[in-house]
Order: structure tokens, then C-alpha cells, then sequence
């Protein structure tokens, strides 16, 4: 993905009123130059040592954002871009395990390159420990850093924003910055993700020619369509170059609510919509050896705003006034896969992004 800073900036400060008077910080050709000539080398090497190295760069407290709990970060070693992240995944991070990974930011030029990864613990010399139920502590040679997870358990959609047939599986905070609910309607037997309009949206949403019911993010890319039925926006689009670039805007596929679901409410929807996985899938989704998971991803890749129309023939035309309304937001009119997997590698669950 496209990494701006290797720290987060602390709390968010923007979400406060008194730091929306603030002006926006100003990045220059500059700082980039000047950071590729200082030209340090990080000990690539061994994972150990990157770990160690990650700690020490980052303030003692750090928040993260997405609900899969990773924490991006990037860097230069030697003129190259590097990107990677940790992952306190919600599935071993009691068992003080925590995923850490780094690679060479996309260049697909090169063609697939190595990526670093590995599954980290005491035995590495690496602690994990729950001080709260969304803090832990990190700590490895000598250095520890708080990792505060983001806590939406209060997140809610608003009271008619859905349907009669659909549940609410849980609060979805993607690495772009935008936020989400993600829907299970068990009637069709399909997701949705709609868009939390509960908090100020991160992006400015423009109406495409063809239509007004179809909006663009200018930042992100993201394509919603304004429900004819209901208050509210349903993510049908992202763009494509983002998807084959992996990086901030390719969708909230990757960031579903962890830290959120209720027992087994996730696998119970997925199950209905591919019974064959029963038995090899955790509460989450994914295979038990942590290698794949299932692909949560109703929304279309698109390159043009005219690939979008289909949703809005669909949704204005015969299927649209019947019960399979609903329908017309997946981006195929096959069922969902019964074995998505995110792409090998960069999409694996625990893997690098």
C-alpha cells in the first residue's frame, strides 16, 4: 500500500473540534528528497533486528485505525521504498503473538518480489501483553510501545438504516480513512457495506454525469450508490488501479470488524452463503492454519464511471421493484464465491498489505 509516515499521528487530533481550525500540513518534494540522500540502511535481513527497529522509531503510544488491527507504517533503506506492518490479529494476540511484515512498496515493475513475514512471540524475544481489552504493550530489545486498538463498540447504524432482512455484523474502520457497516441481509444472502455517515466522511462525494443516485470519492476512488430505498449509501465500486496496487483505496474487504463480532454471527452468514466450508473456517472466516480467508467483497472493480450503470439499470429497472432489489449491488449476478480468498500473499490473513 501507499504509506505517507511511518507513525500515525497521535489520537487523530483532527477529530476535535478545536483541530479542525488547524491548517493542514504541508508535505514537500523536499523532505522526500532529502530523507532518499540521508540514505540509511535498515538491517533487512533479519526480522528480528526490523522489529527492534520499528519499536524504537515509533512513540511510546500509538493507536490503530483499521479493524483487522494493522498498523501500516513505511520507510527508505538504501533509496528504496519499504512498507510493511504489525498485526495484533484478533485470533492469537492473547496467546502473545503478534504478525509482522515488510517488503518493497509496490512496484510492479519488478514483478513479485520477497516479502518478509513471520508470526512473532516470547520465544523471540518478543512480549506481548493485554493491558486493557483495546490496549497492549509491544516490547522487544528493550523497547516498549502501547498499541491502542480503535474502539467502535459503540458504532451503530442509525435506527431505519436497514433493511428488515439484514443484520448488522459490525463496524468497519478501513485504512483509507473511511468508516462502514458491514450487513448481512439473510433473506438474498448477500453483504453490504454501508457507509457511516454517523461521523464527518474523509472524502468529497461527486455525482458522476450519467446519474446523481451514483457518487465518487475525489480522494479515495469508492463509488456509492444512494439507496432508492432507504437513507443511506452502499459501497458498489472501487477503482481498479487501487486493487492491483494494493494499497489504501482497494476496498474494505481486508479490515472487516474483528474486535466486533458477536460470537459466531460472521461465520453463521458465511456459512448460509457457502455451506461447503463448514468445519474449515474459524468465527472470522479464515482457515485455521491463519493462510486464507473468505472473501467479503460484493463491490465492483472499475475503470470507468459507465461500468458503474449497470447497478443503477438493475436497481431502476424489472429486479428492482421486486423482492431481489438487493441484488443488484453485487458486483456479479453469481452467488458470492463459496471459497474467496484474498489475493496470495499480499491478502493473506496475517500477511503483508
Amino acid at each position: 500500500m501507499k504509506f505517507w509516515t511511518l507513525a500515525i499521528p497521535a489520537a487523530l487530533a483532527a477529530f476535535s473540534p478545536a483541530a479542525a481550525q488547524e491548517l493542514p500540513k504541508l508535505q514537500t518534494n523536499q523532505e522526500y528528497i532529502e530523507e532518499l540522500y540521508r540514505n540509511p540502511k535498515a538491517p533487512l535481513a533479519d526480522k528480528i533486528e526490523m522489529l527492534r527497529f520499528v519499536l524504537k522509531t515509533l512513540p511510546d503510544r500509538v493507536k490503530i485505525y483499521p479493524t483487522e488491527n494493522y498498523y501500516y507504517f513505511s520507510f527508505y533503506s538504501g533509496g528504496v521504498r519499504y512498507a510493511g506492518n504489525l498485526r495484533l490479529d484478533t485470533s492469537d494476540r492473547d496467546k502473545g503473538k503478534i504478525h509482522f511484515a515488510y517488503f518493497v512498496d509496490n512496484a510492479p515493475w519488478k514483478g513479485d518480489l520477497p516479502v518478509n513475514y513471520a508470526v512473532m512471540d516470547i520465544a523471540d524475544g518478543v512480549k506481548i501483553e493485554k493491558v486493557e481489552r483495546f490496549l497492549y504493550r509491544v516490547s522487544a530489545g528493550g523497547r516498549s510501545v502501547l498499541f491502542e486498538l480503535n474502539d467502535l463498540s459503540g458504532a451503530r447504524p442509525p435506527l431505519g438504516t436497514l433493511d428488515p432482512d439484514e443484520r448488522f455484523i459490525g463496524p468497519v474502520f478501513d485504512e483509507s480513512g473511511i468508516r462502514f457497516f458491514l450487513v448481512y441481509n439473510s433473506k438474498l444472502r448477500l453483504f453490504h457495506y454501508i457507509l457511516d455517515e454517523t461521523v464527518p466522511v474523509p472524502d468529497e462525494l461527486q455525482a458522476i454525469k450519467s446519474t446523481d443516485r451514483i457518487l465518487l470519492g475525489t480522494r479515495t476512488g469508492f463509488a456509492y450508490y444512494r439507496d432508492l430505498k432507504r437513507e443511506r449509501k452502499i459501497l458498489i465500486g472501487v477503482y481498479e488501479d487501487n486493487t492491483l496496487a494494493n494499497n489504501y483505496f482497494d476496498g474494505p474487504f481486508d479490515q472487516l470488524p474483528d474486535n466486533f463480532i458477536e460470537g459466531d454471527d460472521l461465520l453463521k452468514a458465511i456459512l448460509e452463503v457457502a455451506p461447503n466450508l463448514k468445519g474449515t473456517i474459524d468465527r472470522f472466516g479464515g482457515s485455521f492454519d491463519g493462510s486464507e480467508r473468505f472473501l467479503i467483497a460484493p463491490y465492483m472493480s472499475y475503470r470507468i464511471d459507465e461500468e458503474l450503470l449497470s447497478v443503477h439499470r438493475c436497481a431502476t429497472g424489472p429486479q428492482g421493484q421486486g423482492p431481489r432489489y438487493y441484488e443488484c449491488f453485487l458486483a456479479d449476478t453469481a452467488p458470492p464465491p463459496s471459497d474467496g480468498k484474498p489475493k496470495a500473499g499480499p491478502k493473506g490473513k496475517g500477511a503483508p498489505k
